[in-house]
Formats: C-alpha cells, sequence, structure tokens
C-alpha cells in the first residue's frame, strides 16, 4: 500500500524522546514519498520548582511555639507547597486575536471540526469536557486512543479543546478525530489510503464544516494524476467544506519550493509558521509559483496563504502533561480555530447540501484582505500573519455567497 512522502521526525543527538523534523528527499535518507505529522518536536516543558511560603516570628514565646507545631504538622503534610502551573502559550492567543473573538463570547459553539491524525486520549484533565467523536482508521478502537509517537493527535486537539490552565481556540467545536496515522518507530506515518478514507469519513459520516489536517506529504511533480489523499481534499471543497492544511517543515537550505501536499491544493488554506517575536520560523517550508495543473498561483490562492503561531506552543499531552511543540501543524490548528469561531457568527457561512466553493472562496478572500492590503505575497510569509479579528471583520462585510 502506498505511503504518503513528507516530512519525517528523527531523534536529537544524545536525547531520541526529542524530535527534529528532516526532509526525508535529502541525500541519505529514504526516497519514498512517506506522509508524516509535519510540524512537531514535543518537549516536556521544563517543571516549575515548588515555592514554599516564608515564616514570619512572633513576639510572643509561647505562641511562636504553637505556631511552629502546626507549620511542622503542615510541612509534613505538603500543605505548603504551592505548586505553579506549566507556562502558557498566551502570546500565541493574544497575536492571533483570538482572545479577542472571545471577549466577544464566540467558543466555536455548533461548528464541526474534523482531524486526521494520531488520534486523540481525553484521559487529560484539560479534555474532560470535550464534544468529541472517534473513527479508528488504524485499529478496531470503538474508545478514543492515540496511537502517535508523544500524542501528536492529543497535542492537536488540546490547542483546540483545551479548558485548564491555557484555554483552547474553540473550546466548544464538536471534534470529529480519525485516527488514520500512528508510531512508526520514532514517526507517525500513515498510508495514503487510509488517510483519504480518513479524510472521506470527516465528509459524509461526520459531516464537517472545518477539516483540519496537520499533516503531509511531498508533491510529486512527476506524478500523472493526484493521490488518493489529494483527491479526497478535493472532494470535500466540493462540497463547500473548508480545508486547513499545514505547509510542512522542510524549509531552510533543503526546502524543495513546494508546500505539502494536500497543502498544495488551490482553494485550501495553507499555513506556515512565526514565532513569539513574530519572526516567521524558519523551518516553515516555502510555496512555488506553479499551482498542481503547472499553471501561475494567483490571488487569494498562492501558497503558502499565511503564518500562524507554531513556535513553543504549549498544549496537552500524554498523562495530563503539558508538552510545547514547534511547527506548522501548530500554525493550522490556530487558523482552523480562528475559522471556527468565525463560522459560530456566521453560521449562513457553513456548508449544507448543495454548497458549492463560492463561500470558500469568500472566506479566503477575507482572510488575504484582512492581512494586506497590497494583495503582495511572499514565498514563505504567505500574505500575511492571522488577525482573527481583522479576519471576522473583513467576512462580515459581505457573507453573501
Amino acid at each position: 500500500m502506498e505511503e504518503l512522502r513528507g516530512v519525517d521526525l528523527l531523534p536529537e543527538p544524545g536525547e531520541p524522546k526529542i524530535l527534529s523534523a528532516i526532509d526525508p528527499s535529502t541525500i541519505g535518507h529514504e526516497s519514498q514519498w512517506r506522509a508524516e505529522v509535519t510540524g512537531w518536536a514535543p518537549i516536556v516543558p521544563t517543571a516549575l520548582p515548588y515555592q514554599p511560603r516564608r515564616i514570619f516570628s512572633l513576639a510572643s514565646g509561647v505562641i511562636v511555639a504553637l505556631f511552629l507545631g502546626i507549620i511542622l504538622l503542615l510541612w509534613q503534610s505538603n500543605l505548603l507547597l504551592l505548586q505553579l502551573p506549566p507556562p502558557t502559550s498566551e502570546w500565541a492567543f493574544e497575536e492571533s486575536e483570538i482572545r479577542e473573538l472571545q471577549s466577544d463570547g464566540l467558543s466555536g459553539e455548533d461548528v464541526r471540526v474534523c482531524m486526521v491524525d494520531t488520534g486523540v486520549s481525553l484521559t487529560h484533565t484539560s479534555l474532560r469536557n470535550a464534544k468529541v467523536e472517534f473513527k479508528d482508521f488504524v485499529g478496531n478502537s470503538i474508545e478514543p486512543v492515540d496511537y502517535g509517537s508523544i500524542s501528536h493527535g492529543t497535542l492537536m486537539a488540546g490547542l483546540l479543546l483545551s479548558t485548564d490552565v491555557q484555554t483552547g481556540i474553540a473550546p466548544n467545536v464538536t471534534l470529529g478525530m480519525a485516527a488514520a496515522l500512528s508510531a512508526n518507530g520514532e514517526n507517525n506515518t500513515g498510508s495514503e489510503t487510509r488517510v483519504a478514507d480518513a479524510i472521506r469519513w470527516c465528509i459524509f459520516e461526520f459531516e464537517a464544516d472545518i477539516i483540519s489536517l496537520s499533516l503531509g506529504g511531498v508533491q510529486d511533480q512527476s506524478a500523472s494524476r493526484e493521490g488518493p489523499a489529494v483527491s479526497a481534499t478535493r472532494q470535500a471543497i466540493d462540497a463547500g467544506i473548508f480545508v486547513v492544511a499545514a505547509a510542512g517543515n522542510d524549509g531552510g537550505a533543503g526546502d524543495d519550493g513546494f508546500v505539502s501536499a494536500p497543502g498544495n491544493v488551490n482553494l485550501v488554506i495553507t499555513v506556515g509558521a512565526f514565532d513569539k517575536n513574530g519572526d516567521t520560523w524558519e523551518k516553515s517550508s516555502e510555496g512555488g509559483p506553479l499551482d498542481s495543473d503547472g499553471n501561475p498561483r494567483t490571488y487569494p490562492h498562492q501558497k503558502p496563504e499565511l503564518t500562524a503561531p507554531g513556535v513553543d506552543i504549549l498544549s496537552t499531552g500524554e498523562d495530563d502533561q503539558w508538552y510545547t511543540s514547534s511547527g506548522t501543524s501548530d500554525a493550522t490548528v490556530f487558523v482552523t480555530g480562528a475559522l471556527s469561531l468565525i463560522l459560530e457568527a456566521h453560521p449562513e457561512l457553513r456548508p449544507t447540501e448543495g454548497s458549492t466553493t463560492s463561500c470558500i472562496e469568500l472566506v479566503k478572500r477575507a482572510l488575504v484582505d484582512s492581512m494586506s492590503t497590497s494583495m503582495q505575497h511572499d514565498s514563505t510569509d504567505g500574505y500575511g500573519q492571522l488577525k482573527a479579528k481583522g479576519w471576522l471583520d473583513r467576512v462580515a462585510v459581505d457573507t453573501n455567497c
């Protein structure tokens, strides 16, 4: 069975639990097409130390003795130890204007988002109230499970749905999680056919408003026809379903000049990543000037369309832990979440029976116009950075599609 090609994750020297994104098309790596979850290198955040409170003496010797006795009892029972929560990625929510939309009461209610990933574990405290429908294309589990290396799907779901420590982007969406990728050694891979089947489940059974793909494969410029995952993506778009996909993580000197598939499809919203300083992540993939048919890309479909927060992003991990990750996977979820809030505000834009691509085109134009008045495009930065409030304001000007 043909495998999707994409960005592999390899262990850092001396620390096999920390993974780095590499491009398997470079010399020395296997050349067959692999499709992996793109854009993450999860590490457990450094634990913050417990902070015992200072004890101040009192004037009276008797009171001091009683006080110290009580303190001793409390100390032995650990009641004087204060555990601080892990650091959040609040900068990402502020810079992308997500918090502005949330302050207006938007939370993604009634919007249906489907992710194709490694699955999801709902044992994390911050996901206990999540509304999730699960479909297993890896095994036969009825209950939600994460098959990934370091729970990539759970990490992506937490960015969207978290309710503790760090409020997610759209915590009240209904999430469909299609488990189609699984750990292969220290990587996450899946056959292209399985990914395509998962996308079609999102379309026909889950009935998604948005499909979020934090995965990707290398574009095959010599292929005589497109693969099944790209075909399934086109099927979703033709039904009026919004598709948001990762640009990929082969940026830098080894960049092949193409975003990952299916992010190469014109009407897909393709996302690169930027960091806390507003700089585009060095591994964010570059987009080429031609589309998959060999025609020049034009406004508003030049790739990638935008960048979003994607460096050192905190989210839910295994066993109630919190992980940080970097890459276009995280950035994809920020755009998916922002779009969820917009579709909550404007339900008339959601796909219905008989929908075409007209609303997708309208929303994409509004996205680009919210970031750039000149319509200038950069092959790595896109048209600009995600500004959710500006995007919503541009959409509100005209929702007639």
